[in-house]
């Protein structure tokens, strides 16, 4: 039997069936339904419907909560508590039966990305005649560009992962194998390289992906890759490749970075048609919309429900990691203001794009210490003794036009911006030196820097790019990914550069206008750090225990793939 058409809301019934607690797994395919696609896909805007439902309904359980816990709570920018036992993202000892549910929600969605694409692949594929050879190729580059990007994350999360290609062929083998790592790359390359060739350049629609979204993740990939089972140096011909992707993005695609920082997270930027050129890829959410294809990302992350004015606002245990508030506070750094901003919530600033009726949402310093997470006042301003998560914090719907509501806020989600090519292109240009002052990699190095008002520099290192990824895509997800990108290649530095990192508690107090800030150790109570210790054994995240008791061959050895056997 073929697998029929799946509709646009068929997606989101299959989103909401693999809400964390649910027992799903990656060879589970989407609900079919009527009629097939031959009647269906008649046209090239059938194919657009058919694929819009990728760039979010798919997507939903790993927006918010996973994206943040494994990206920047594991990655190091983020602080938490350990209600529902989130602490272990902090500690590095999350196991398969994690009750916060983000484990089993992160593996679920992705896989449900894969499954979702392959389905509205295969239909592309069997479209009626009055679709062109042109809008199915470039349907079919948006599902293998998709799939890639959930690979991505797989590869990265769990290492050797199995290979899905073809729902209808693979449906029901639960003792499907993992593939090797080193194949899973290739198929992630291949997957953007088929896309790269088959998508225009220019979006078919705001914020659709374009040849150079494909280009950009391909250049990300060949950079990953170049580390893969390497020791000390990277691989020259990945470097190479990731540098030739990467350089024909920042010189040939016209495109560039937006101006402000700071506009890049409000909806007046970036929300509906309004879409930064910057975005190369990114969520699209509904403000309207029902669950799972709506941005709940502020639920989680603001620390008021004064600042949402929709009840929701339950982000008190988040905020800036000691190390991310380290360098935010140093001196120093005075001058990265703009992401410092855009980033977090810091004592006596004024957030003019939240409360706008009242002039701004103003961290008020006075109620520094005395236990209160807001300012129970008639202007609603927040007071804090801490750095709470201002990145995806917009407001009530009243400052985003009307739009918006409760655990539904009117902004999208990057996943990948023209920023993070810059800075793959310098580390491509970087390679295997310990610094680099090559026009091209400063030219687009300090491009990001002095966007945000940061002095350039005249040469880099790689833990100069280490330190820039970190700050210009704090709370974005990427932190953990960065950090595993540089274990593949170096595991004693990058093991040694999380294990020192200070993942303890703080407090902020106010001296004579300043921000003076108080780390703690264990007890919390006395000054200190706290480390925790990241063993190599500890780079991959443990297979959720559901997903091991229905498909046991996660737990086998991984084995070659077959690469003859996927047919674009």
């Amino acid at each position: 039997m073929k697998p029929s058409i799946i509709f646009f809301t068929m997606i989101f019934l299959l989103a909401a069936s693999i809400m964390p607690g649910c027992k799903k797994d990656y060879l589970n395919r989407p609900p079919l339904a009527s009629p097939t696609a031959g009647t269906f896909y008649r046209t090239d805007a059938d194919i657009l419907s058919g694929t819009g439902p990728l760039y979010n309904g798919s997507w939903g359980g790993y927006n918010g909560t996973s994206l943040q816990y494994i990206g920047d709570i594991m990655g190091g920018n983020s602080t938490t508590d350990n209600y529902n036992g989130r602490g272990s993202y902090l500690s590095f000892t999350v196991t398969s039966t994690d009750p916060s549910g983000a484990l089993q929600s992160a593996y679920q969605a992705l896989w449900s990305v894969v499954a979702n694409a392959n389905v509205v692949a295969y239909n592309i594929k069997n479209a009626g005649a009055g679709a062109s050879e042109s809008g199915r190729n470039s349907g079919l580059a948006e599902c293998y560009f998709m799939r890639a990007a959930a690979y991505y994350y797989l590869a990265l999360d769990w290492g050797a992962v199995p290979i899905i290609y073809n729902n209808s062929s693979q449906l029901g083998d639960t003792s499907i194998r993992r593939n090797n790592l080193a194949d899973v790359w290739q198929f992630i390359i291949n997957d953007l390289t088929w896309a790269k060739n088959n998508l225009a350049a220019t979006p078919l629609q705001p914020a659709r992906i374009t040849k150079w979204s494909a280009e950009g993740m391909l250049a990300r990939a060949y950079l990953v890759r170049s580390g893969l089972g390497q020791s000390g140096t990277r691989k020259q011909t990945d470097l190479d490749s990731a540098k030739f992707y990467a350089g024909d993005v920042c010189n040939n695609s016209g495109l560039s970075l937006l101006p402000n920082y700071y506009n890049l997270f409000t909806s007046k930027y970036f929300s509906g048609t309004n879409v930064p050129a910057e975005c190369l890829f990114g969520l699209l959410w509904v403000p309207t919309g029902q669950w799972f294809v709506q941005n709940h990302m502020q639920a989680n992350l603001a620390y008021s429900s004064l600042i949402t004015q929709t009840g929701d606002g339950w982000g008190g245990a988040f905020g800036a990691s000691p190390s991310l508030l380290e360098y935010f506070t140093d001196p120093a750094n005075k001058a990265d203001s703009i992401r410092r901003k855009a980033t977090i919530f810091m004592p006596n600033d004024n957030y003019p794009d939240i409360a706008q009726a009242t002039g701004g949402w103003h961290v008020d310093t006075a109620l520094f210490n005395n236990g209160k997470i807001y300012h129970p006042g008639d202007k609603g301003n927040g007071g804090t003794d801490h750095a709470y998560v201002k990145k995806y914090v917009i407001g009530s719907p009243a400052d985003n036009g009307g739009f918006g509501g409760s655990q539904n806020e009117n902004l999208s989600t990057y996943i990948f911006r023209l920023s993070e090519v810059y800075l793959i292109y310098a580390d491509a240009i970087l390679g295997n030196s310990s610094t680099t002052s090559d026009p091209e990699a400063l030219k687009y190095f300090n491009a990001v820097r002095t966007r945000a008002g940061v002095a350039p520099k005249s040469s880099i290192s790689y833990a100069d790019l280490i330190q820039e990824r970190k700050v210009e895509f704090a709370f974005e997800g990427h932190a953990w990914y960065d950090w595993k990108t540089w274990f593949y290649f170096d595991q004693a530095a990058a093991t040694n550069y999380f294990s020192n990192q200070n993942r303890g508690t703080y407090n902020i107090s106010y001296n004579s206008g300043n921000p003076f800030v108080t780390y703690f150790a264990q007890d919390n109570q006395t000054p200190g750090t706290i480390n925790y210790f990241i063993a190599p054994n500890k780079a991959d995240l443990p297979y959720p225990e559901s997903d091991l008791l229905v498909a046991p061959g996660l737990a086998q050895p991984a084995v070659p793939f077959d690469f003859s056997k996927v047919k674009y």
